[in-house]
């Protein structure tokens, strides 16, 4: 069986739905002068030698997509439907004029219908020109390849929501979760690298807080374990910094990190 190939993953945001800093709060974590304290939404982008896929565009996708300067996009893979993770879409239109080509996008049944319905306009009989050409890749529980990129499907709960986290090789990325059922932490187990929510400090009804997620983390047993999706509420990144096990980080925006090469 043909092996994943190696590639850099770029934290094009790692912050939860509104961001950081909030709209009009003024708590510490939001008046910081520590560009790692800012979080636009989160998403990542992950290139290999041959392919580019980006993992949910929600509302900051463009400001991201100008910031990391990716030449091409070959692919949008959706976790899930919700706002912060869908919001961004219209914008790989730019790809499709640059590229020539429709962009596929790769979702669940449930997924697909929430995008044709918030993007009604794309899915016109007649469009409007410039509005994005876009194709759907059906994906459920079976591992998909794109292009030189295998992503094996971890299904997690946000509260009652079913969403998809990925293994990509020895990577495994997991956003908007606060449930993970045993069957599917066994696709997680053996992974290098860990991505995982961690929202606040206090219990939260639909993501892990942070001990839940130090929990998940230290029954993983990743080398290295990555805290995304991260509200005002988590504190201060210098100060939430120093209370983490040396195996696990927060990320920030921009972060690069390598697997397998």
């Amino acid at each position: 069986m043909a092996k994943s190939a190696a590639f850099q993953l770029r934290f094009l945001g790692t912050g939860t739905s509104q961001g950081v800093p909030v709209i009009g709060c003024g708590c510490p974590v939001c008046v910081s002068t520590d560009l790692r304290n800012n979080r636009l939404r989160s998403s990542v982008l992950i290139q290999s030698d041959s392919t580019t896929v980006v993992i949910d565009t929600g509302p900051d996708f463009r400001q991201q997509m100008l910031r990391a300067k990716p030449e091409r996009l070959d692919a949008v893979v959706f976790t899930h439907e919700h706002k912060d993770h869908v919001a961004g879409l219209d914008d790989v239109r730019a790809f499709n004029f640059k590229q020539q080509q429709d962009m596929p996008l790769y979702c669940t049944e449930g997924v697909e219908r929430a995008l044709r319905r918030e993007f009604h306009y794309a899915f016109a009989e007649h469009k409007y020109p410039g509005v994005p050409n876009l194709t759907f890749e059906r994906i459920g529980e079976n591992p998909f390849w794109i292009g030189d990129l295998e992503f094996i499907p971890i299904q997690v709960w946000h509260h009652k929501l079913p969403v998809l986290g990925f293994r990509i090789g020895d990577l495994s990325y997991i956003t908007d979760a606060n449930a993970i059922e045993p069957k599917e932490l066994e696709k997680v187990k053996g992974s290098k690298i860990l991505i995982l929510n961690a929202l606040r400090i206090s219990p939260h009804v639909s993501h892990f807080n942070l001990t839940e997620a130090l929990n998940v983390a230290e029954y993983i047993g990743a080398e290295q374990t990555y805290f995304t999706h991260i509200s005002h509420y988590l504190g201060l990144h210098h100060e939430v910094s120093h209370t983490l096990p040396k195996s696990v980080q927060l990320a920030t925006d921009g972060l690069s990190i390598e697997v397998g090469r």
